[in-house]
C-alpha cells in the first residue's frame, strides 16, 4: 500500500492544484487504539468514578465516564484528516476547537517513526514531521495513525523533497555505527530508570488509599513482627536490599524495552537511529545540524567506568541520545565517528584554580556547619542532642568535604583547534557532563559575575548557541582567563570587551 506523495513544486499553479486535493482520513484501525489509549491515559479518573459510583449505589457513573471516554476517542479519527500537497503538508483536527497545522514540504527536515506494541500488531506507524523548529502538545505535527507498510516510501519522498538541491547527489551506503549489546544492561541499574517507574505507581497507589489498605493487610502485620524477632539493624538492611534489588531489576527491564535492538545508521548525510523492544522508535538526525555532543557521566556510572552520549543538534532534536548507559569506550568510539575524532573527549582539560575550588568547598561544607551551629546553640539553651545527631552531622562533613573535592576535579574546560576549533566544558559531580560544542556553532557570549564572584575575582562564561541546551557554562573561571577563552574560541569576538574592561 502505498501513500499519494505528489512531486514538490514551488508555484502558484501548484498551490492552486493543492486547494482542490481531497483530505485524507487516518487509517481506520486507529477506532480501535484511539479508545483503549484513552482509557488508560485516563485510568485514574475512571476508577475514581467507580469508587464513587459503588460508594454511592450508583453503579452507572463508572459506564458512564467509560462511554464517555470511547466516544471522544472515537470522534478523533472523525475529525482527524490530512492532506500531503505539492508544496505544504497539512493537517486538520480537533471537535470543540479546531486547528490547522501546516508544514512546508522545504521545510521539512526529518521525519521520525514510533509503533507502541498496540501499532504493530494491527500493522500500524506514528509518524512525526520536524522542521527544525521546537514544538511539541498540539503544535507537533503527527499523523497518527497511518499504515505500517506505507509508512516507509511516503518518509522517503518526503525527505527527498526537503532538500531537492541534493536529489540529484548519490547517497552512500549506511555504515552501522552503534549495535545494542545486552551486556550493556548492566550499567541499567546505576542510573535512576527504577526510581522513575516506581514513582508514579507509588503516587498512584497513595492517591486511590492503597497504604492504608497495605497497612492493615496480614502480610504488613506479619512483617513487622518478622523484623521485631530478628532486630530492628537486620530487618532494615533487609528491607534496603530488597529495594535496592527491585529497583535494579525495574531498572534492567525499562532499559532493555527502551534501548533494545538499538541502531545506529550513518549514510553520510544523515544518522538514523532505531530502538525499543514494545515501542520502536526511529529518529533521522540532519548531519548538517550536527553541532557537537555531550558526553553525561553520573557519580555511579563514571565509577565503574560507563557513560552516555549525545549529539547537539540545532532544531527539533536539539539533544538527541544515541547511546545509552554503556561502556566509556563504545561511548570514544562513537564520538570519533561523530566528530571525525575523539579528542574532544580525551582531551585534558585546564582546571579552574584555588579560588574555583575555595567556593566548591564553601558550598558543600557551610550548610553542614550552619546545622551543627544550630545543634549546638540548641543544647546550650537545654535541648538535649543525642550523641547520634553528632555521628550524622561528622558523617555529612565528610560527605561534603568529598563532595566538594570530586566536583572541583570535574571543573574544567578546554580550547581545541585545527580546521574545526571547539570548545569543550565539564562540571557537575552527581550528575556530570562533558559537553563538546563546535565553535561556528556558538552565536554569542555573555560573561556573567554574582557578587560573590566579583569579590573572588572569578566570572563565568556562557557560550549561547541555538543548539543542544542552548546555553554552555565555563564556570568560576579566572575574571582575567574569561576574555582570552573567548578569544582562543572564536578569535575577535572578545577584544571589544576587553579592551573595556
Amino acid at each position: 500500500m502505498t501513500l499519494p506523495v505528489p512531486p514538490a513544486e514551488q508555484s502558484v499553479a501548484a498551490e492552486e492544484r493543492e486547494a482542490e486535493l481531497p483530505w485524507l482520513r487516518l487509517d481506520k484501525r486507529m477506532l480501535l487504539i484511539h479508545p483503549v489509549n484513552e482509557v488508560v491515559r485516563l485510568a485514574p479518573a475512571l476508577i475514581l468514578a467507580v469508587l464513587l459510583g459503588s460508594r454511592s449505589g450508583n453503579h452507572a457513573w463508572g459506564l458512564i465516564g467509560l462511554a464517555i471516554v470511547v466516544g471522544a476517542a472515537v470522534l478523533r479519527w472523525f475529525t482527524t484528516t490530512y492532506r500531503i500537497g505539492p508544496v505544504h503538508i497539512e493537517l486538520r483536527s480537533g471537535l470543540f476547537q479546531r486547528r490547522r497545522l501546516s508544514v512546508p514540504r522545504s521545510r521539512i527536515r526529518s521525519i521520525d517513526v514510533e509503533s507502541t506494541v498496540l501499532h504493530r500488531l494491527l500493522g500500524l506507524a506514528v509518524i512525526r514531521i520536524d522542521t527544525g523548529q521546537q514544538a511539541s502538545g498540539d503544535e507537533a505535527f503527527r499523523l497518527n495513525a497511518l499504515d505500517a507498510r506505507a509508512v516507509p516510501p511516503m518518509r522517503a519522498a518526503l525527505l527527498r523533497t526537503a532538500a531537492p538541491a541534493e536529489t540529484d547527489t548519490p547517497v552512500p551506503a549506511g555504515i552501522e555505527v552503534a549495535r545494542f549489546s545486552p551486556a550493556w544492561v548492566r550499567y541499567a541499574p546505576l542510573s535512576f530508570t527504577g526510581v522513575a517507574i516506581v514513582a508514579p505507581i507509588a503516587g498512584l497507589a497513595v492517591q486511590f488509599g492503597a497504604v492504608q489498605w497495605l497497612a492493615e493487610s496480614d502480610a504488613v502485620s506479619g512483617g513487622v513482627e518478622s523484623a521485631r524477632s530478628i532486630g530492628l539493624p537486620i530487618a532494615i538492611t533487609v528491607g534496603v536490599i530488597a529495594a535496592l534489588a527491585l529497583l535494579s531489576v525495574l531498572a534492567c527491564a525499562g532499559y532493555l524495552i527502551r534501548w533494545g535492538r538499538l541502531r545506529v545508521i550513518d549514510d553520510g548525510r544523515t544518522l538514523h537511529c532505531e530502538s525499543g523492544l514494545l515501542t520502536t522508535r526511529a529518529m533521522t538526525l540532519d548531519r548538517d545540524r550536527l553541532r557537537g555532543a555531550t558526553v553525561a557521566e553520573p557519580l555511579l556510572l563514571r565509577a565503574v567506568g560507563g557513560a552516555e552520549l549525545e549529539a547537539i543538534m540545532t532544531g527539533g532534536h536539539r539533544q538527541a541520545k544515541l547511546i545509552p548507559q554503556s561502556p566509556r569506550g563504545e561511548v570514544e568510539r562513537v564520538m570519533h565517528h561523530l566528530l571525525g575524532s575523539a579528542r574532544q573527549y580525551t582531551a585534558p582539560l585546564v582546571g579552574h584554580g584555588p579560588v574555583a575550588a575555595r567556593r566548591r568547598m564553601t558550598r558543600a561544607v557551610a550548610p553542614v556547619l550552619l546545622l551543627a551551629a544550630g545543634l549546638l546553640l540548641a543544647g546550650r539553651y537545654g535541648a538535649t542532642i543525642p550523641w547520634s545527631a553528632w555521628v550524622g552531622i561528622a558523617v555529612l562533613l565528610v560527605g561534603a568535604v568529598a563532595l566538594a573535592i570530586d566536583r572541583y576535579r570535574g571543573l574544567g574546560h578546554a580550547v581545541l583547534g585545527g580546521d574545526r576549533r571547539w570548545l569543550i566544558t565539564r562540571s557537575g559531580s552527581l550528575y556530570r557532563d562533558r559537553d563538546c560544542v563546535e565553535a561556528n556553532g556558538i552565536v554569542g557570549w555573555t560573561v556573567r559575575q554574582t557578587f560573590f564572584q566579583r569579590r573572588a575575582g572569578v566570572a563565568t562564561v556562557c557560550a549561547a548557541t541555538a543548539a543542544g541546551k542552548g546555553r554552555y557554562d565555563v564556570i568560576d573561571l579566572p575574571e582575567a582567563g574569561a576574555w582570552e577563552l573567548i578569544e582562543d574560541v572564536q578569535p575577535g569576538a572578545g577584544d571589544i570587551w576587553a579592551r573595556r574592561t
